[in-house]
Parts: C-alpha cells; structure tokens; sequence
C-alpha cells in the first residue's frame, strides 16, 4: 500500500499540471510557438548543459546506462517496423512515435518525482541520447531527403557537445554562473509539463484503432527490451529504475510536429501520440512497480 501511495505521489503533479495546460489551452487557445521555441532553444539546453557541466556529472559513469538507452530505442524501432510491415502502416510515419518518446516532458520530472534530484544527471544523460537521436536518426526515418542542417546548428546539440567536453575533462561552471543556467533550466521541467496539456487540447484524432496498437505497443516493446537488459547491466538500483521508467514512456508529441512538416500521414501520428500518453497512465505507473 505504502508504495501504491508512493506511486500516485509521483504521478500526480505531472498529471495536474498537464491538467491545468490542457483546461488552459481549451479556454484560451494560445498560440504556444514561442513557448515551445524558447524551451527548445533555451530552457532545455541550459538544463542539459547545467547538468552535465556540474562537478558531481561524470558522463562515463553512465555509459551503461546510455548503452541501455540505445539497445532499447534501436530493438523498439526494429519491433515497429515488423509490426508496421504486418499492418500495412506507413513506415515513416509509425516507427518514430514508437522509438522516441517523451522524455523531456514527462520523463525528466517523473525521474525527479521519483528518485530525487541526485539522480536526475543520470536522466539528462538519458535524454541526451534520445534526444539527440531522434533529431538526427528521428527525423532521417520521418523523411528520408530532409535536411539535418538546421538540427546541426540548433542550441540543444551546441549544450550536449559542450557539456560532454566539459565532463570529460572535469571542468565545471562558477557557482554564480551554475546558479544562473540552473535557474533557467529548472524552469523547462514545470513549463514542459503545461505546454504537454496545452498541446494536446488542439489534437484531433479520428483514428482511434491505431492508436491503441500504438499505445499498447510503444510502452510494451519497450519494457520487454529494459525488463531483461536492467539485470545484464552494470546499474545501481536507480539507474535500472531510470531505464525501466524512460523504456515506458509514451510517444514524444514532438513526433506528431515532424509529421506535420513531413508530410508523413500526422492522422496517424497523432492517434498514436494521444493514445500512448492516455495508456501512460497504466504503463508509466507499471514501471515504476517495477523500478521502486
């Protein structure tokens, strides 16, 4: 029972303040580009960069665990495509949402909810790869002749390549300057979590039939994979309740925008988008059974 509590304690801030996004959205209708322009541009790499560029972040220390992050996306692709082949579902359109899931959004505050601020440059380190992944790997499967370009010059990779090289060479920020960026980054987890519910009041879906594959495939693919590969790890018992949680996640809304600008079936995407986050409430607090 105490941990049943424990359970509803974590997921209960992440659902209200969705909640509080979603009703706001439905109200006002904002237009969030600016929003979610400054959280791509500015809050999320200050939170990576802050993160990895402290003196207690030592990125080979979660190599294992990066490791884990890539066997889980490459073997859920893998299960998309043969699901997608079975289906007769477009490729391009099915196998992101599948792979890349929310983990800025949802997966940074679950993790600090649920195991506390020292473990999350585990979790940064986590989205780093999935995110880095999914706006390279991501967008060449979403459409193949795109151009990575912008993606290369954008701030969120500049924040993952200097962050690196600072903690590879054990270098770190003053405490004024690592209180500033810090500031600024604690502000992407709250606001990511609002703009999550406001996104999702605009989606309309029509098919609901794929959606629920993908919802119940997403999640189940990708703890099928983290169930067995937490035990061959090298992982502290946090570590492998990362793992566990980031393999449950439901799809990266961010799938349904490169749809959009892809032309790539984005009925379809967001079915699967807005069926994986509502399932989330049953997988998500499955993984953490599983992790605590």
């Amino acid at each position: 029972m105490e941990l049943v509590l424990r359970i509803i304690g974590i997921i209960t801030p992440v659902l209200i303040i969705s909640a509080i996004g979603y009703a706001y959205g439905r109200i006002r209708r904002p237009d969030m580009m600016w929003i979610n322009r400054l959280s791509t541009d500015l809050l999320f790499p200050m939170l990576i960069f802050t993160a990895m560029a402290s003196r207690d972040f030592h990125i080979l220390d979660y190599l294992p665990l990066i490791g884990g992050g890539i066997v889980v996306m490459i073997g859920s692709g893998l299960i998309a495509w043969a699901a997608a082949r079975v289906l007769g579902y477009n490729l391009h359109a099915f196998i992101p949402p599948m792979v890349f899931t929310n983990v800025a959004n949802m997966g940074l505050p679950l993790t600090l909810f649920a195991f506390g601020p020292e473990i999350l440059p585990a979790a940064v380190a986590l989205f780093m790869t999935f995110s880095l992944a999914h706006f390279t790997v991501g967008i060449r499967i979403a459409a193949p002749h795109a151009s990575l370009r912008g993606i290369l010059k954008g701030p969120m990779l500049w924040a993952m390549l200097i962050g690196v090289l600072m903690s590879l060479f054990r270098l770190s920020l003053p405490d004024w300057l690592a209180t500033s960026t810090k500031m600024l980054g604690d502000a992407a987890i709250p606001l990511g979590l609002f703009t999550l519910g406001v996104g999702f009041a605009s989606f309309r879906v029509e098919r609901w039939s794929i959606g629920i594959i993908g919802a119940i495939l997403c999640p189940l693919s990708g703890l099928l994979i983290a169930w067995p590969l937490v035990t061959l790890l090298p992982l502290n018992r946090p570590m492998q309740g990362v793992l566990l949680l980031y393999a449950a996640l439901p799809p990266a809304v961010m799938n349904y925008i490169f749809a959009e600008q892809y032309k790539q079936d984005p009925g379809l995407v967001s079915a699967i988008v807005v069926g994986g986050n509502i399932a989330s409430l049953i997988f998500v607090p499955f993984a953490l059974y599983l992790a605590l």
